[in-house]
């Protein structure tokens, strides 16, 4: 059981903001919560699973999540889906119709912006969502505001019967700060689903007459957003340059201006315009602080309220004090040199994949084919984009790689006519989003070589569960995905699906090659677990034998990061030409012992010394 379970009133804890949302969800009384795995905000689940008191489980994504808090919220309970930002644009079918028809127990959705770009393939601002779908957002600054914010938001919920948006960023979700605990958990037993189809059925002709129902409680939220405590002003002495700003950007107003006005929101849709009015004519110039687009500052232009802003800072990334000193400091008339602070001088290290990584064997083989066109995915595989095997040529979104693989195919011009397609896809990307792609691709008889990449677990996040894994969110027995049926009842033929031990770079090869030549859509499945898992089995450690090692650099394309170079020559070939050789070695450390290496040395370097006599060695059944 959690620690923090027992955690009283008062008490005070060094928190996530990821953590203190899981704690103001038990607080709140939250019963249900469901979520997909996506940094920032992965742990969030991950810390109210181990609450009791809460249903927790991995959906199968975003929008599955939100559609069980939904169900869950109409039964009279409190509950909760969490997700990274572009979970939002997955789920957002969902939430949509729910802002019209409303929700009965408290319903929050908690959304991470990864501000920088640490994890993600954009940097959306998820504020929008608010606009969009007429639902109030509150954005918390550290941990200590996560953790209030939170519990308020679910009484928002309820009073005004709609969804909440909690807005996160990296910073938030990511950095600890203290947290003092109000309260013990508050039981909210569910009231029970009370049917009203001219509510909860969300035709045309139910739905029309909860707009004007939506635009009356806008109206409510424009009132509310004036007088709640959440939006806040800071005194400041040097009334110059006054700041408006939310959630961890105010941090870092306030660490480079101490002494500068603040007016902080907290409720950030509606915006509280009267209040920003005022506070407007207590400055000299008005700027706006905010992460990342210019959306107050747009609202705020609109209304009539002369504010500076994008045009002094930038539309991305953190707006940290490095970023709001230089930007900032021309308009208090001060002569300004920019500050760097000293940086080291660091060898690059551009991420990899692990040592004994299943998808090593794949992107082996993908490298050394040619005339490949290779559509790529959401995940830990998107890492053979890069050196040594090159062996993605795009990704754009979770679960496209089936869908784009099709289309080009079916737009494939004169020069592609001789390439073959491959779609790499993981197994949790599969399930999350790629299965509609694969079944779209046979119902149009498409010509495409699916690559399904089965690591038995959410690698990119941190090892999660799916269904794929045998095992649910708290690690008990779950029934476990059979890919090879599921595949073959979304309408490939059984001649076409292939299953391939990743670890034998030989046969991985050769299916590659054969099924490429097909003229229809045909699958190889991998089964090897993730090496950063509990399934994996690491056994004793290869070395490589300089005296038989030939320079030739195979095993180093396999990309290995246990596997480095040891020296370089140049040699002359019979033809006159030079050629350089290559020669390895082989961290005992890092090598697992997969012996995927083994297979790529023609001359025999690589063995697997024997173990010491006190060490059991456990062996891979295929190895």
């Amino acid at each position: 059981m959690h620690a923090l379970v027992h955690a009283a009133a008062e008490s005070r804890h060094l928190l996530s903001g990821n953590e203190a949302v899981a704690r103001a969800a038990w607080e709140a009384g939250v019963r249900v919560a469901a979520a997909y795995p996506g940094t920032p905000a992965t742990e969030i689940l991950e810390y109210i699973a181990r609450y009791p008191d809460i249903y927790s489980e991995w959906s199968v994504n975003e929008k599955v999540s939100v559609e069980v808090a939904i169900g869950a919220s109409l039964a009279g309970s409190r509950a909760l889906a969490a997700m990274k930002h572009v979970g939002m644009n997955v789920a957002s079918d969902a939430f949509m119709t729910q802002s019209l028809a409303g929700v009965i127990g408290g319903l929050v959705i908690v959304v991470a912006d990864d501000v920088g770009l640490s994890s993600s393939q954009n940097e959306q601002d998820s504020r929008y969502w608010g606009r969009f779908g007429h639902m109030p957002i509150l954005e918390p600054a550290d941990s200590q505001e996560a953790y209030e914010m939170v519990q308020r938001a679910f009484d928002l919920s309820e009073e005004y019967e709609v969804p909440v948006i909690v807005r996160m960023t990296t910073r938030v979700c990511h950095v600890k700060a203290m947290v003092t605990f109000a309260g013990e958990r508050v039981e909210r037993p569910a009231a029970g689903f009370q049917k009203n189809p001219r509510r909860w059925v969300m035709t045309p002709a139910n739905a029309k007459p909860r707009l004007p129902l939506m635009h009356e409680r806008d109206q409510k939220f424009r009132e509310l957003t004036e007088t709640i405590d959440l939006n806040l002003t800071v005194a400041g002495s040097d009334r110059r340059v006054g700041f408006i700003t939310s959630g961890p950007a105010f941090m870092h107003v306030r660490e480079t201006f101490p002494n500068a006005p603040v007016l902080k929101l907290g409720f950030t849709c509606p915006p509280p315009l009267d209040k920003i009015r005022a506070f407007a004519g207590q400055v000299d110039t008005l700027v706006v602080v905010e992460e990342t687009e210019p959306l107050l500052e747009t609202e705020l232009r609109a209304a009539g309220i002369k504010v500076r802003g994008k045009d002094l800072l930038p539309r991305f990334g953190e707006l940290a004090p490095s970023v709001l000193r230089p930007a900032i400091k021309p308009l208090l008339g001060e002569l300004y040199e920019v500050s760097h602070c000293p940086q080291a001088d660091v060898f690059p290290r551009p991420p990899t994949l692990c040592a004994s990584c299943p998808h090593l064997g794949p992107y082996f083989a993908l490298s050394h084919i040619r005339n490949l066109n290779i559509i790529g995915d959401i995940g830990c595989y998107t890492l053979g984009a890069s050196h040594p095997w090159n062996a993605l040529d795009t990704c754009i979104s979770m679960g496209a790689s089936l869908s784009m693989a099709h289309g080009m195919d079916k737009g494939r011009g004169e020069s592609d006519e001789k390439k073959s397609i491959v779609a790499v896809i993981g197994d949790s990307t599969f399930l999350h989003m790629g299965m509609q792609g694969l079944l779209n691709m046979v119902y149009n008889r498409g010509n495409v070589t699916v690559l399904l990449l089965d690591n038995r677990s959410v690698g990119m996040t941190g090892g999660q569960e799916n269904p794929g894994t045998g095992l649910d969110l708290h690690g008990l027995p779950a029934p476990r995905v059979d890919f090879a049926k599921l595949v073959e009842a979304l309408g490939v033929r059984p001649e076409r699906i292939r299953m391939v031990d990743p670890y034998q770079l030989p046969t991985i090869v050769k299916l590659v090659r054969e099924e490429t030549k097909m003229e229809e859509p045909s699958v190889i499945i991998t089964d090897r677990p993730c090496s950063l898992t509990d399934r994996f089995e690491r056994l004793n450690p290869y070395t490589v034998i300089d005296e038989k090692c030939t320079g030739c650099g195979n095993c180093i394309d396999l990309g290995c990061p246990a596997i480095s170079v040891s020296r370089r020559e140049t040699t002359t070939t019979k033809s006159g030409k030079s050629k350089e050789l290559v020669f390895a070695r082989i961290d005992a450390n890092t090598c697992t012992g997969c012996h995927m290496c083994v297979e790529t040395c023609a001359p025999e370097a690589i063995i697997q010394p024997a173990p010491p006599s006190d060490r059991v060695i456990r062996i891979h059944p295929h190895a």
